[in-house]
């Protein structure tokens, strides 16, 4: 269905400010990159959530924008005429964090190059463009076609970011994808998740369902029967967080490769993956929460939420056959690639086998200066490191990827995470 607007006003924008300058864009910030503050007690009770409107804009020329597809993000669209377009971009709610998402298709029956414009609610332009032509395989917008608008005044953090950005791309008659970082809806991680799982060793299931009743799916590496060790891995609390999922995708391809030392370590470890712990929020094009309104990533300690509760309810059935959780990691993206293990004086000896990881990866990977920012409390759990530890007795990480990093250096970092951690847990 058709909409035909010369002017489409914003759908809602929520008055609340959506402030964080805690963070820096990760090919700006300086090194050694400090991280975020240590997060606030927040509640994770219900909060409204403001649904997009989803379908297609048709505006002059015969150009067209949609966000009629999984993963998308397009609140309004405005024809300023001679070929110039405004995109607004609204977060799902707020407070939240700034990370202002957007996704969506253009097209055109007269083919020629047209400028866009992004702008966005209370926010300011984290993401640098990629682009597709076929929804699977992007790349980065030419910096050629690229213009920074009101620069940031400061170095570091969020204001250091432009308030507007405009793209020139050339469009026809075939829609192409302009997005903040590369597409990986739940449709797609099934479908890795599927390829990965007809090897003898891997299976697949459900451990619960999300708000709006999709698949919270869980992958077992499993070569041994009698094996009651396990690691536990998540990914992608926060959908915008694409990097870290690439890194944690190549982590686990490692692990279940063909390589000798996969072999020997998948007979004495098993490992346990939910490779998408927010399947709406991906899907709905969200920023930050999933449709209960809330950064799941706060909500370990209370449980409000379906998708913290399925896991926790997988961990507390395990250790009730036995298992015994010998490490944890939840994958992110940040501005910068950084760790966030907990202090060795609040976890002893049985943590100390993260900094010797952290350590082995620096050493493997010089080219990439390491950042640590060791937290020395885990008391309220709240985050999913913290509960990991406190509750199932793992030493645990918070593993960050740069929204910038390039693709092929979080591929090595993922497989050298992987190799390093067999290796570590050998030993052990």
């Amino acid at each position: 269905m058709r909409f035909s607007f010369v002017l489409v006003i914003v759908l809602f924008f929520i008055s609340s400010s959506c402030k964080n300058t805690d963070k820096a864009i990760a090919n700006r910030a300086p090194t050694g990159y400090q991280g975020q503050k240590p997060s606030p007690i927040v509640p994770t009770v219900n909060r409204p959530v403001q649904k997009q409107w989803k379908g297609i804009w048709s505006l002059s020329n015969d150009t067209f924008f949609t966000n009629d597809f999984d993963g998308a993000r397009l609140n309004g669209v405005a024809d300023d005429g001679n070929d110039h377009y405004t995109i607004w971009i609204t977060a799902e709610n707020t407070p939240i964090n700034v990370s202002p998402w957007y996704a969506f298709k253009v097209w055109t029956t007269k083919p020629r190059e047209i400028t866009i414009k992004l702008s966005y609610q209370d926010s300011r332009s984290r993401y640098y463009p990629k682009i597709s032509t076929d929804g699977l395989n992007f790349k980065v917008l030419d910096s050629a076609s690229y213009k920074a608008i009101n620069k940031g005044e400061g170095d570091f953090g969020i204001n250091a970011a432009p308030e507007f950005v405009e793209l020139k791309v050339n469009v026809g008659k075939e829609p192409i994808w302009i997005t903040a970082q590369e597409l990986y809806t739940s449709e797609r991680v099934k479908k890795w998740i599927d390829s990965l799982s007809t090897k003898p060793f891997i299976s697949s299931y459900e451990i619960g369902r999300s708000t709006e009743n999709r698949a919270m799916n869980l992958m077992q590496i499993k070569a041994n029967q009698d094996t009651k060790k396990a690691v536990m891995i998540i990914s992608r609390q926060h959908p915008p967080e694409v990097t870290g999922f690439l890194a944690m995708k190549s982590f686990i391809e490692t692990i279940a490769g063909a390589s000798q030392q996969a072999q020997e370590f998948r007979t004495k470890f098993d490992v346990f993956v939910v490779p998408l712990m927010n399947p709406d929020g991906v899907d709905n094009g969200h920023w930050r929460h999933n449709m209960g309104g809330i950064d799941l990533n706060r909500d370990w300690q209370n449980f409000n939420q379906p998708e913290t509760r399925s896991v926790r309810q997988f961990l507390n059935k395990k250790n009730n056959e036995g298992y015994e959780f010998v490490f944890g990691a939840d994958f992110h993206s940040t501005w910068d690639d950084i760790y966030y293990p907990i202090d060795s004086t609040i976890t002893g000896d049985k943590g100390k086998i993260v900094f010797d990881w952290i350590e082995s990866i620096s050493h493997r990977l010089p080219q990439k200066k390491t950042n640590i920012s060791a937290s020395k409390k885990v008391e309220p759990t709240m985050v999913s490191r913290n509960y990991f530890y406190v509750n199932h007795k793992m030493p645990a990480i918070v593993f960050e990827l740069g929204d910038d990093t390039p693709r092929d250096f979080l591929k090595e970092k993922g497989r050298v995470a992987a190799e390093e951690l067999m290796r570590l847990l050998q030993e052990k």
